[in-house]
């Protein structure tokens, strides 16, 4: 059978993907190591790499932040085949409007009880509609690191990539508010997906990773 690495999204665990069946592949959970001060995004996708990823053709799966670092590892590996799922691909697939935290960047005082209070931004912004996307996100709220978002956020805000490598499928929701489709150029839509379809839609995304994993 064979594995699937999975890379969760900013302030998600490996149970975000308990949702899904990959019932026909192996999943190898590549959860987050701490960042080093001013880490680039690519530095840091090369160090998970260098942890959790030791095939020469991998399958990589990316969530959100996660696809981010996936597309790293799929610039580094040719050979592999990464998907990425409400995710972005270049910079320019970042609203625009994201860049003003660079020259104000608030995100650097970023008190600890923003990262851990639930709230209907929140779910605005996740497009949260199923009491079990709710609970998952109270949940992974309550054990976020802050250090880590602060971490996060400055290094998706200050990521260079302009590279789109031939070997990506993305799949994204029309509906996502947090990373709006009209900025992106997936591979393939989900009609109503928001940013966390993946627990939202998770019978169409099961069905969509099957078929992209058995052709």
């Amino acid at each position: 059978m064979q594995n699937i690495y999975c890379i969760p999204g900013l302030g998600a665990d490996e149970n975000v993907f308990q949702y899904l069946d990959l019932s026909f592949l192996k999943p190898v959970y590549a959860n987050w190591i701490s960042p080093y001060k001013n880490e680039t995004l690519q530095a840091y996708a090369m160090r998970m790499k260098e942890q959790y990823i030791h095939e020469k053709n991998p399958l990589v799966f990316g969530l959100s932040l996660g696809g981010m670092v996936a597309v790293e590892i799929a610039k580094s590996t040719p050979s592999s085949k990464t998907i990425i799922i409400s995710s972005a691909k270049t910079k320019n697939e970042i609203p625009f409007y994201w860049k003003v935290f660079k020259s104000m960047p608030v995100y650097k005082i970023l008190p600890e009880w923003s990262v851990k209070q639930h709230s209907m931004m929140r779910n605005f912004f996740l497009g949260i509609k199923k009491e079990a996307t709710k609970n998952y996100v109270i949940h992974v709220a309550k054990h976020a690191d802050p250090n880590f978002y602060r971490w996060a956020i400055g290094a998706i805000l200050n990521w260079q990539n302009k590279t789109v490598p031939q070997n990506i499928i993305h799949i994204h929701g029309i509906n996502d508010k947090l990373l709006p489709y009209k900025f992106v150029k997936p591979d393939i839509s989900i009609n109503k997906g928001g940013h966390l379809m993946i627990i939202e839609n998770a019978e169409e995304i099961s069905a969509v990773i099957k078929k992209i994993c058995l052709q």
